[in-house]
């Protein structure tokens, strides 16, 4: 008798900051969603493939839900995010140990209609010194709603991740694989490509960084042995130009040298990279804008 193969979608979903794209990066074994300490760094739903003996879980990474902000980037953070459920086989709902917020709140409610298993997991739980605090605050949690798992976990540890993923796998529809097996993600080189970039920027710059920045990848060019890539760092004001460049322009040379080397690594080539810094008043706050430079809402 054969093993059953499931297949299917898996959001990740949660407030800003909660560690989604750190899960999917360990879950998929390999770097796909960026990362850094600010809130919001995701404003992408991304998918991330992985193929098991028996079973393919394509994870949609999600931006975080979030209350703050009026802007038309803001609205279409939370638009993204929302998209997937109505889309999607199972929904993993990533919360922080020990702490619960209104924003949290705001996303159990979102899922109120959504009739498919939800798994909740709860990050970050290797910063709990006392862990007898745990069992009584995954209970509370837990009454908040039917939920088909509580999965404590460390994202960034990698402890009990491989327990998150067998569980998600039994949760999906009996079906054949809808992916090639050794693909990973969806996302074009282009697409991944600009989003190490604003990694970096978003690392270097940290409070620094202008909300308002985006990246845009203006070429592309695949040789036998390198790659050409000329991206523009979009900003909203000449004052937010000075800070993305540095002084003598040390802050973007930086920026060039750390994605080149990530590039390198993903394309598995050499990468000759130029960046320019350019202006584009009001472009975070105009629909039409932010879909020119890609942030087209997702069907």
């Amino acid at each position: 008798m054969t093993t059953p193969v499931h297949a299917g979608y898996a959001a990740l979903l949660g407030r800003p900051n909660v560690g989604k794209s750190t899960l999917i990066n360990r879950l998929l074994g390999q770097k796909l969603s960026i990362i850094a300490p600010k809130p919001q760094t995701t404003r992408h739903v991304i998918l991330g493939i992985q193929t098991l003996p028996d079973a393919q879980i394509v994870y949609v990474d999600t931006p975080g839900l979030h209350r703050q902000g009026q802007r038309a980037m803001n609205r279409y953070l939370n638009r993204a995010a929302a998209s997937v459920i109505g889309y999607v086989d199972a929904v993993i709902f990533l919360i922080e140990a020990l702490r619960w917020t209104d924003e949290d709140q705001d996303v159990l409610h979102r899922l109120a209609d959504f009739t498919g298993p939800v798994v909740l997991a709860v990050n970050k739980v290797d910063r709990i010194a006392d862990k007898s605090r745990l069992l009584p605050f995954l209970q509370e949690i837990a009454a908040k709603r039917n939920f088909t798992e509580v999965t404590p976990l460390s994202a960034l540890k990698g402890d009990n991740v491989a327990e998150l993923e067998q569980a998600i796998a039994r949760l999906l529809p009996v079906q054949d694989f809808l992916f090639p097996e050794d693909q990973l993600t969806t996302a074009s080189e282009r697409f991944l490509a600009a989003e190490l970039i604003r990694e970096k920027l978003t690392r270097l710059l940290r409070e620094e960084l202008p909300y308002a920045l985006t990246v845009e990848i203006e070429q592309f060019v695949e040789e036998e042995r390198l790659v050409r890539i000329h991206a523009l760092i979009w900003v909203e004001r000449d004052s937010q130009k000075g800070i993305v460049i540095g002084e003598k322009g040390a802050t973007l040379r930086e920026v060039g040298r750390q994605a080149r080397q990530d590039l390198e690594r993903m394309l598995d080539r050499k990468v000759y990279l130029e960046t320019w810094v350019k202006v584009r008043e009001g472009w975070s706050d105009d629909e039409r804008a932010l879909r020119s430079l890609g942030y087209a809402d997702p069907s």
